[in-house]
């Protein structure tokens, strides 16, 4: 590749006698670069990049040359810094911004997974007489797990479902490089453009769903048998059962092929309603908050917590609304994956002794059918209670984080 400076151009500054060669015409006079108002005309600062200096919207980087905002003028000083005040608040402001999102990672994929492992095993347990349906009866039955098997029967797994996310983040991000299939959709979608995104949603989930289903049967099986199985079990029990090697299974295991259209509608309910509800809520706070601002001078403490909170509450409101109308499908989700699996779970209604799951579904009608028959409707519902705990404790981790991020704010003012 050819260099793309014109052939006068030295470093700084021209090198003598360039302008008078015959491709530039002798209009042109030579000139030297001697002041920094010049050189400020060539010599500029890096283009400003989003997330890179914490620059703002429509915020552009200072010139080459001008002082800092922070920094008086030429002379003496004569007074502490104007904006010092501020960036401070700013400071705290980012910090506490990353701290409030923290705290809802952790809630949602660390302090709630004793209630995941809980709701998960009621599900299957198709010989439970309590459906736990109220925080109560979950809240006893914790008690006695950890009573008799020690904290890790309430945590196990935790480390397979972070697995299983980061394989479906990197199956979604793989398939969309080599697919014309979009990851997201603009704010001009059309009917095409959802089917393709909900496409490649679908088969983000197919390839996951053996790495779901090894995930599965760790959250439920009974801590008393397990061994001492690695962090990543779930990877290798995902890989033996697609290319069918790996532990000896029963014969009333379901093929992969059978679970595909369950996983698939399942995820894309989930993703379907959790996004309607998300932008709904979104733009119901939003519209609430820029009437209050419109009525009354806000003030900047409630200014900050707009900034962030109404997109953690719709985020929060998005994610229950999806769990408590799907919970039916997943309950017979999680039943066909575990069948025939050889799998010991908890006995729910007593804590303190196992059950193996001997169920003989043909397939998600079968399935359906025979929970209706045999359980009724509330059988649908099994371990509805420890969901009530789950958004509980979210619920008030997130108003926790606000009470603190208020004050520290009104402090800080």
């Amino acid at each position: 590749m050819h260099p793309r400076r014109p052939d006068g151009f030295d470093g700084l500054g021209y090198r003598a006698g360039a302008r008078d060669e015959p491709g530039f015409g002798g209009a042109f006079p030579a000139r030297s670069f001697s002041s920094a108002s010049d050189l400020s005309r060539w010599v500029t600062s890096p283009p400003d990049i989003p997330g890179s200096r914490n620059l703002h919207w429509a915020e552009e980087s200072p010139p080459r040359g001008a002082p800092a905002p922070c920094t008086p003028p030429e002379g003496p000083a004569e007074g502490p810094c104007p904006g010092g005040a501020g960036r401070s608040g700013e400071q705290l402001n980012r910090f506490a911004g990353f701290g409030i999102g923290l705290a809802s990672l952790f809630t949602e994929n660390v302090l709630a997974h004793p209630c995941i492992v809980l709701r998960r095993q009621c599900q299957v347990n198709y010989h439970a007489r309590h459906y736990h349906l109220t925080p109560f009866t979950v809240i006893n039955i914790m008690y006695s797990f950890n009573k008799t098997q020690g904290p890790r029967a309430l945590w196990k797994g935790m480390g397979s479902t972070f697995i299983v996310q980061g394989i479906t983040l990197g199956a979604e991000g793989i398939i969309s490089e080599f697919t014309p299939l979009p990851r997201e959709i603009s704010h001009k979608w059309n009917p095409k453009q959802i089917g393709e995104h909900l496409l490649l949603k679908s088969l983000t989930y197919i390839v996951a769903m053996p790495f779901y289903s090894a995930s599965l049967i760790e959250t439920v099986q009974s801590e008393i048998i397990r061994d001492g199985a690695g962090i990543l079990e779930c990877v290798r029990e995902g890989i033996g059962r697609v290319i069918g090697l790996g532990v000896p299974h029963s014969k009333r295991l379901l093929p992969l092929l059978s679970l595909v259209f369950p996983t698939v509608l399942h995820g894309v309910l989930h993703y379907v309603i959790s996004s309607v509800v998300q932008k709904v809520v979104l733009l119901i706070l939003k519209r609430k908050a820029y009437d209050g601002h419109l009525g009354e001078s806000a003030s900047p403490v409630q200014s900050m917590l707009d900034a962030y909170f109404p997109e953690l509450i719709a985020n929060f409101v998005a994610s229950l609304c999806s769990d408590v109308t799907l919970y039916p499908l997943e309950t017979v989700l999680h039943r066909l994956h575990v069948q025939g699996t050889r799998t010991i779970i908890d006995n729910t209604d007593l804590g303190y002794e196992v059950l193996p799951i001997n169920t003989q579904y043909e397939g998600m009608r079968d399935c359906l059918r025979t929970v209706r028959q045999e359980e009724g409707l509330l059988g649908f519902y099994k371990g509805f209670g420890a969901v009530v705990i789950q958004y509980a404790l979210h619920a008030a981790v997130l108003q926790i984080t606000k009470v603190i991020y208020s004050t520290l704010l009104q402090n800080s003012v």
